[in-house]
């Protein structure tokens, strides 16, 4: 394969005032094939994984499916009690709560409202200025100060929300009788001998670092509250390791994959991303140019794993920007698009 147009898309990214750190690997399925470059780290470096912990959540649902333990129709309500999360989905004075399901969360089609930009304090706000801690007892009762976005399962209308992982992540506690940290271990660390990749919830977890424009963001608190939706921890070739398994059907039945129907577009200022069942969906094309499918996950980090079907190639990295996650989205189009 030719590299250039990566290389010089690579150089060009790291040589601008906005990316003070950046790593990419770019793989196939067989592993003759294999690319990296690296800017001021390295594919060992930890680097924080933010919404792309999102699939390993999504590893998790999928197996305890498989093993008869969860079923994607079941409700919120037979995982988290009905004092714990009445009120949570409220739509034009009619409460849906206890008609959401793990599909709805799943897909990110509930409606719930997202709490990270959104809302009277959007957490992203806060965060870029100081470190705190939230509990998830915490974050239900924000979602239920805020508007629900449409009726849970309605046509064509996805609402990207942390909110829905972490629910999720109750429920693989719930299902698999363990904490969400000894259900990644059991169905994705352990199965792919991962050493360096974990949910960071303890003190004694190392955090990184990441940026936000120029300044360098440590943020250990924030870190550690993020679970189900955010809160993985990672290197750049582990991540490579853990989407060829999620893609290629070694972690669970890899037709759930074929048996889902359609994405959905989520909101506006993520666009062209759609979402489906646990990962999000983005066309890149040139104008009039062929058109390439991409699969995975994109963090506020910039952090992103993807995985293009048409050229069979593996993309992971990180930009460590949160001022532009959209950087490593990008990054990860131009990467396929330029792969020849």
């Amino acid at each position: 394969m030719d590299t250039t147009k990566i290389e010089k898309n690579f150089k060009k990214l790291t040589s601008s005032n906005k990316i003070f750190e950046s790593v990419l690997m770019i793989g196939n399925a067989s592993g003759d094939f294999n690319f990296t470059r690296e800017y001021k780290r390295d594919i060992d470096t930890p680097m924080l994984m933010a919404s792309t912990t999102k699939l390993l959540t999504t590893t998790c649902i999928y197996a305890l499916v498989q093993e008869g333990k969860l079923n994607l129709k079941d409700e919120l309500s037979n995982y988290l009690s009905k004092e714990e999360i009445s009120g949570l989905h409220v739509f034009k004075g009619k409460e849906y709560t206890f008609e959401l399901t793990i599909e709805h969360l799943l897909s990110q089609t509930s409606g719930l409202p997202d709490f990270y930009l959104t809302g009277t304090k959007p957490v992203f706000s806060k965060v870029k200025d100081r470190d705190f801690s939230y509990s998830f007892e915490e974050e239900l009762e924000w979602i239920k100060h805020m508007k629900a976005r449409f009726i849970p399962g309605t046509k064509r209308k996805a609402y990207y929300s942390d909110v829905n992982f972490d629910l999720l992540g109750k429920i693989i506690e719930a299902a698999n009788a363990s904490t969400l940290q000894e259900a990644y271990e059991k169905y994705i660390f352990s199965p792919l001998n991962l050493k360096h990749t974990y949910l960071a919830n303890t003190e004694s977890d190392f955090i990184p670092h990441t940026y936000y424009k120029d300044q360098r963001l440590y943020r250990p608190l924030f870190i550690r509250s993020c679970y189900a939706s955010g809160g993985g921890v990672t290197t750049a070739r582990e991540l490579m390791i853990f989407i060829k398994a999620f893609w290629k059907g070694e972690l669970f039945d890899k037709t759930f994959f074929s048996k889902q129907a359609q994405s959905n577009p989520l909101q506006m200022s993520f666009y062209p991303i759609h979402y489906m069942g646990g990962y999000m969906k983005i066309t890149a094309s040139y104008p009039f140019g062929k058109k390439y499918t991409l699969v995975g996950h994109s963090g506020s980090t910039g952090a992103f794993a993807f995985y293009c079907l048409e050229k069979d190639l593996f993309i992971v990295g990180d930009v460590s920007q949160i001022a532009s996650p959209s950087t490593g989205v990008r990054l990860a189009m131009r990467t396929v698009l330029a792969a020849e």
